[in-house]
């Protein structure tokens, strides 16, 4: 048993994580101040007697005896990231500077959910991890892709100034139950307008790709990354390189969910990445990983639970 710290735990993505790390026989410890996330999410871990609840927020430093940490504390979408956008860079460096400090103190394992957004608006696609991105660094969108950026710099700092046993994953857009109705994903705002029978909003014309990866598949990524070989440090894409345009994702959630919505379309945001795919060779070859879980499938799951909670 090991006692695992997960910041953001009360998160879409962290909730799952907590929820994974306590099915493999774990202590965990979920930090989060709720800014983003919710405590709805992490509701049915409460009495678990290996689960831990610390309010806090992580650009402040904390003093916790642990054996690994998964570094997720950060607002993920444009519609909370673009909020407080001060706070956003300051919760991607800050946070990383601060559980950093903590691993190099415990001489633990620390992993950080970086992002696909450190690559920008990619100009090689698909995306491998050798690519450096083509990034605004001042625009509105910036607080979270150079945010993300100086927390991978950190990251390697701390491993070659300070030997810290470092994972770095990139993750690309994910999916699933216990997202937030309200977070301006495309995902969840698809669903929620097609369970409205509002319009469909897309920004730009549609033909802009993403690829989708459900959420178990994601988390699976995560769990084997952290027990990768030692020195392994990645950073590794994990996410599905099956790329669907915006008009295809609203047509066929438009059909799973029998709804009368129609497409409307709005100018696109600036610096919204026209086009976005993993490779993800280094991951098989590495985690013996790959996605699992077909759109169609992840799609039907996160409609049901869309439709439980609206």
């Amino acid at each position: 048993m090991k006692r695992i710290l997960v910041t953001g735990g009360g998160g879409f993505l962290g909730s799952h994580l907590c929820e994974r790390l306590l099915n493999e026989g774990n202590e965990v410890i979920c930090m989060d101040n709720f800014f983003t996330g919710s405590r709805k999410n992490i509701h049915h871990l409460l009495d678990h007697k290996d689960f831990e609840l610390f309010r806090h927020d992580v650009t402040f430093p904390t003093y916790l005896e642990v054996d690994e940490i998964y570094n997720l504390a950060c607002p993920a979408s444009p519609v909370h990231y673009q909020f407080d956008p001060v706070q956003t860079t300051k919760t991607s460096v800050l946070g990383a500077i601060n559980m950093l400090g903590l691993a190099k103190r415990l001489r633990i394992k620390i992993l950080q959910a970086s992002t696909s957004e450190v690559y920008g608006d990619p100009e090689i696609h698909p995306q491998p991890e050798s690519y450096r991105g083509n990034v605004n660094p001042i625009g509105p969108r910036a607080c979270y892709d150079e945010g993300k950026r100086a927390a991978e710099t950190l990251f390697f700092d701390y491993h070659r100034q300070h030997k810290v046993n470092i994972k770095v994953m990139r993750i690309f857009n994910t999916y699933g139950p216990r997202m937030n109705p309200n977070d301006g994903r495309v995902v969840s705002n698809f669903i929620v307008q097609a369970l409205k029978g509002d319009p469909i909003t897309i920004y730009g014309d549609g033909s802009q790709t993403r690829s989708f990866c459900y959420v178990d598949d994601l988390i699976e990524g995560m769990y084997r990354l952290m027990n990768s070989r030692d020195g392994f440090t990645g950073p590794v894409n994990i996410g599905n390189p099956g790329e669907f345009t915006m008009v295809q994702l609203a047509e066929q959630i438009i059909a799973l969910t029998g709804s009368k919505s129609e497409l409307v379309f709005r100018p696109l945001p600036q610096d919204d990445p026209l086009q976005r795919k993993p490779v993800i060779t280094l991951a098989k070859e590495e985690l013996g990983w790959e996605p699992k879980v077909v759109l169609e499938e992840g799609l039907k799951k996160t409609i049901a639970y869309f439709e439980s909670i609206l």
